[in-house]
């Protein structure tokens, strides 16, 4: 175990992406006999899209975000409400208290995740994001694993989270300047040449809201236009 522990260390550490940094919880997940993950970090800013790093189906995760089932998951309900580890699933542990909830259950099985041991992480604000190992049925190596490795599997839950959001927070930074999230995104946008209205609609926001953002972005950066705050981000990105 602590072999395990180490080597998953020293990848989160190593990593330079969201794909190194899944790799490695995956390869670690893996020695312990667990064959799924998701990391969701939950936006602070109303209407920003979550983060999730996870090894489950794309066809699933692409499917769950883009019904935005992050907003409904019992599971996730649960994380955001009480900061102990949980199990969940079909039969075990978090139950479907409503048809909707069962019917999201459901669905997760038909992709092979039909129950699962979630770790909310908290801080002084509350409820930031959840861990979750999940199995495509209850094997007994499968729950062995959770009972013999529950603190071990906490402690790589908020290591994971805490370089995960390190990398949050250098994608947000530009020249040793700290932009908001919703100040990259805006310039993002804009990058790719959409104006104030259409970044609006796109990140469900008001053009007065983009225009805020990036005047705000302006600042900090200390250019007069939006021109040059995207040209100083482009920069940035090509030495990284």
């Amino acid at each position: 175990m602590r072999r395990v522990f180490q080597a998953f260390v020293d990848r989160l550490v190593e990593g330079k992406d969201y794909k190194d940094l899944g790799d490695g919880l995956a390869e670690s997940a893996a020695a312990l006999n667990l064959c799924c993950f998701a990391y969701l970090s939950l936006p602070r800013a109303p209407g920003a899209p979550p983060l999730l790093i996870s090894n489950y189906p794309s066809t699933w995760t692409s499917y769950y975000l883009q019904r935005q089932y992050e907003r409904t998951d019992p599971v996730v309900v649960q994380a955001l409400h009480y900061p102990s580890p949980f199990r969940w699933g079909l039969g075990v542990g978090l139950a479907a208290s409503s048809d909707p909830e069962r019917e999201l259950f459901e669905e997760a099985a038909r992709f092979g995740i039909r129950c699962g041991f979630t770790i909310p992480i908290h801080d002084s604000s509350g409820a930031i994001a959840a861990v979750t190992f999940a199995a495509d049925e209850r094997r007994s190596t499968f729950e062995r694993t959770i009972d013999d490795h529950a603190l071990v599997l906490q402690l790589m839950a908020i290591y994971f989270h805490a370089h995960a959001q390190r990398k949050i927070a250098f994608d947000n930074r530009i020249d040793g300047v700290n932009l908001s999230p919703r100040e990259t995104e805006c310039l993002k946008w804009a990058a790719e040449g959409k104006s104030a209205w259409e970044t609006g609609r796109i990140m469900g926001i008001s053009r007065h809201t983009v225009a805020f953002h990036l005047e705000n972005a302006r600042a900090k950066l200390g250019v007069g236009s939006t021109i040059q705050a995207v040209a100083r981000l482009a920069s940035a990105k090509h030495r990284i």
